[in-house]
């Protein structure tokens, strides 16, 4: 019964969430224990591995979870969520190594590689000084702006912060470029060091790990390698998609991680896109990655936008009117990095023309912006970029046909053409093959609610967002 139950539930959610959701949420649950003596109904109880999970399963999908089990059992059914007791660790299984040594295998199913983990305590290398870390200590959770935008990253990055190498161990952060994901680690690493400044931190881009592959490849000099990233507590590593292509790379960085994992250091990374979206990286790297919890940071939604901009310019001493941080931010949408640019621009402005911010000379220091935005930005060129990016024909836009592969694309770029130029409903609709001005207003309505609880679509009108912006 309670086998069948889960697994016609889990049909039934799989076909509701996004793909990326379900699989992230849903898929990895065991197999609930059910309840069906009650005369009420009946109760499921749903075992999950960590209190994060659990938090974030109750407050996202326990209702509709209920919901959908309810509606297969054919009466109530209630809902527990209860935190799955830690296993009790296994005797380690020994595997032959590739050089004839051996490796042993850890209770979590990662190997432990031979050689620099069992090195003594005497030979490890001290911690890294303030200047070795090369941690931005500008980069902190005080000064990271919460929405909901960040919201899952940044509560597993305090946690990680909290109590390294206990859970959620890689830690994965993507998105696109300027999101914050770097200040994310930044803060991590600080905040580590507050609480235990002997700690071993070290962040880097990944180009310097491939540079130091490279390197000591050269030198024949290997064991550097190993001292100076297996003895760490927490590596923070950013844009490790750079490793696509680079099979010496990946392969020291598949060493490293096993390494440090072993020891129960902590890694987080980040990237563009999601693990299996890596192009060009060995699969037994991109299963590691997402082995511990994946988490993606979305474009800030415009109170987010307006909340940035505030601080941003309190932490540089200047009074930023409310009015026209959301001027600012209702014009700049892409990410954090181009709002803390227009910021800039902004305050400049103010300063050397010595007069006082209001939307006027907002409107007026962002003036190239604004004119490039409304020059580039047309109906046609909206239908063109959404027809390549989902590879259909720019004359489906027009057309009267109605399959998911083209009315999906189709009223995405209405939303876009609503969202990114002046034109009006009607206008729109005309535009799009003489369409009803409510169609339009329901391809708007349609896309933006759905784009507050997709990151996968999210993530994809980023993208088209950034290509039409240039």
């Amino acid at each position: 019964m309670s086998l069948d139950l889960w697994s016609r539930g889990c049909e039934r959610l799989a076909a509701e969430l996004p793909e990326q959701q379900f699989n992230t949420w849903i898929r990895p649950l065991p197999a609930p224990d059910v309840d069906d003596s009650g005369a009420d109904g009946a109760v499921v109880s749903l075992r999950v591995p960590n209190r994060f999970k659990l938090d974030w399963i109750r407050s996202q999908y326990a209702a509709r979870i209920e919901t959908v089990l309810g509606e297969v059992a054919g009466r109530p059914v209630k809902l527990e969520l209860t935190l799955a007791p830690r296993e009790a660790p296994v005797r380690p299984a020994f595997v032959p190594a590739a050089n004839g040594a051996t490796a042993s295998q850890a209770t979590d199913g990662t190997t432990v590689p031979p050689g620099p983990t069992a090195r003594s305590a005497d030979a490890a290398p001290p911690p890294p000084s303030a200047t070795t870390h090369k941690l931005n200590t500008a980069l902190t959770f005080d000064n990271l702006v919460p929405g909901r935008a960040n919201q899952m990253a940044r509560t597993a990055a305090l946690h990680v912060a909290g109590a390294p190498g206990v859970m959620y161990n890689p830690l994965f952060i993507y998105g696109g470029v300027g999101l914050g994901k770097t200040h994310l680690v930044h803060a991590v690493g600080n905040s580590l060091l507050k609480d235990k400044p002997n700690a071993r931190v070290l962040y880097l881009h990944a180009e310097q790990f491939i540079s130091d592959v490279v390197k000591n490849y050269q030198r024949k000099t290997f064991d550097e390698l190993k001292a100076k990233y297996h003895s760490l507590d927490l590596l923070l590593i950013d844009d490790v998609q750079f490793f696509g292509g680079k099979e010496r790379t990946q392969e020291e960085f598949f060493n490293t991680f096993e390494a440090l994992l072993a020891k129960r250091a902590h890694i987080i990374m980040t990237s563009d896109t999601y693990p299996k979206g890596l192009a060009d990286i060995d699969e037994r790297l991109t299963s590691r990655f997402d082995s511990g919890l994946t988490v993606a940071i979305e474009p800030p939604e415009l109170e987010m936008r307006v909340a940035i901009l505030i601080k941003k310019a309190e932490s540089d001493g200047t009074q930023m009117p409310e009015d026209v941080a959301f001027f600012i931010a209702k014009n700049v949408r892409a990410n954090v990095r181009e709002l803390e640019g227009a910021l800039r621009k902004v305050t400049a402005y103010a300063r050397f023309s010595q007069k006082d911010i209001n939307i006027v000379l907002a409107r007026e220091a962002l003036r190239d912006l604004l004119s490039i935005q409304n020059r580039q930005i047309s109906v046609e060129n909206i239908q063109k970029t959404v027809a390549d990016f989902y590879k259909i024909k720019v004359a489906d836009m027009y057309s009267k046909k109605r399959p998911a592969s083209i009315a999906r694309p189709r009223q995405i770029a209405m939303y876009l053409a609503k969202d990114m130029t002046k034109k009006s409903l009607p206008e729109i609709g005309e535009l799009f093959g003489g369409r009803d001005h409510t169609t339009v207003l329901h391809a708007v309505r349609k896309v933006g609610s759905d784009r507050t609880k997709n990151t996968e679509l999210n993530q994809q009108l980023h993208v088209l967002e950034q290509t039409l912006k240039g």
